[in-house]
């Protein structure tokens, strides 16, 4: 079994676990769709935006927690670490955005956090630029935890 094999199989597992954890929400959208005044009075392009947000957002997080314990054998710091980038990530590049460091560049520092393409989503407007920009952090810390395994064969 490969590293790759490991990695892939732990995360897979982890989103599998997002997906089941709101699996059991659908429920509450057919009961608000069947007993709306009148039938179905809820904007289901927004809603199904949220769910594919809530998706994408647990399997971003999923591989920066996979990340944040291929970097560190404790488990208490791994947890510290991945709850840390997943709070910037989210967060601190739409805070760092505010502050007048970046000049012109605050649209693209904003850009780079997750904020703003999880609020485009949960809208109901499914962009390309979202998708490829979940897939690439996805990818991004899934790579980066191959370097990390990697570099302990060192």
């Amino acid at each position: 079994i490969t590293d790759f094999q490991i990695v892939l199989g732990k995360y897979l597992a982890a989103v599998s676990l997002v997906v089941f954890a709101i699996l059991p929400t659908l429920l509450y959208f057919y009961s608000v769709y069947e007993l709306g005044l009148p039938r179905g009075n809820i904007d289901v392009g927004a809603t199904w935006g949220s769910y594919i947000g809530l998706v994408l957002l647990g399997a971003s997080y999923a591989a920066i927690g996979i990340f944040s314990s291929a970097v560190t054998p404790n488990q208490i710091v791994a947890f510290i670490l991945g709850m840390f980038l997943c709070f910037f990530f989210y967060v601190g590049f739409d805070q760092l955005s505010n502050l007048s460091l970046f000049g012109g560049l605050d649209s693209f520092v904003q850009s780079l956090g997750i904020q703003v393409h999880y609020d485009s989503i949960s809208r109901g407007v499914v962009d390309t630029r979202d998708l490829v920009y979940f897939g690439s952090i996805i990818a991004v810390f899934l790579g980066l935890t191959l370097v990390v395994l990697d570099s302990r064969k060192w």
